[in-house]
């Protein structure tokens, strides 16, 4: 056999165990996110998203406020952490999820807001601290279906074992090429580990 079609047939091997590798991480992350695993909780966790140029929450963002809202008003928590940075827009995402909540009947001083969470593990780091100030344990995540995993990911690395989850009734096309991008991310965060974590 030539040295080049070893070669060939080398790289098409890894080719394919790379396509298999990736659908089924693809396949795990859809599965395991479209699981609603709803509790009660002490705190509610609603991860941000984009901001539209004219300071709403985007479709998305929205579907995510609307479901913690649900979810408050049917007393699966008593406290709403809301979590984002500034996106390019130039909005405060935490800022905006924390009117919109209020604006929907959950009171001023049952939202906490952590604007630094600019990252998924970002987020999962500042929520382990506020529930660590406020003595607290559980905590119900809300997000799109596929980012569940990572994100219940990040905060069991950062300590948080008593994690719940739940995702709007929201879905688009974006999510063909958001899926599988979670793969690799999911992938990272399992040899990652925070220096802020609940004791």
């Amino acid at each position: 056999m030539k040295p080049r079609s070893r070669n060939f047939k080398y790289v098409w091997r890894i080719c394919r165990i790379t396509a298999a590798v990736l659908l089924a991480g693809t396949a795990f992350l859809v599965v395991d996110g479209l699981r609603n695993r709803i509790g009660t909780a002490e705190a509610g966790l609603v991860l941000g998203s984009k901001v539209e140029v004219d300071g709403n929450p985007s479709t998305r963002l929205r579907a995510r406020l609307e479901r913690t809202l649900e979810l408050y008003q049917a007393g699966r928590f008593p406290l709403v952490i809301v979590s984002g940075g500034t996106g390019k827009e130039g909005f405060d995402e935490a800022l905006v999820m924390r009117n919109f909540l209020v604006a929907g009947g959950i009171p001023l001083d049952r939202v906490v807001m952590d604007s630094q969470g600019n990252t998924t593990f970002l987020s999962a780091e500042n929520t382990a601290e506020i529930l660590r100030q406020r003595k607290l344990q559980s905590v119900l995540l809300v997000s799109q279906y596929f980012h569940l995993p990572r994100a219940r990911l990040a905060l069991q690395r950062c300590g948080v074992t008593a994690v719940y989850a739940a995702y709007p009734v929201f879905f688009e096309w974006r999510d063909l090429y958001s899926i599988p991008r979670e793969v690799a991310g999911y992938a990272s965060y399992l040899f990652r580990n925070s220096g802020k974590r609940l004791p």
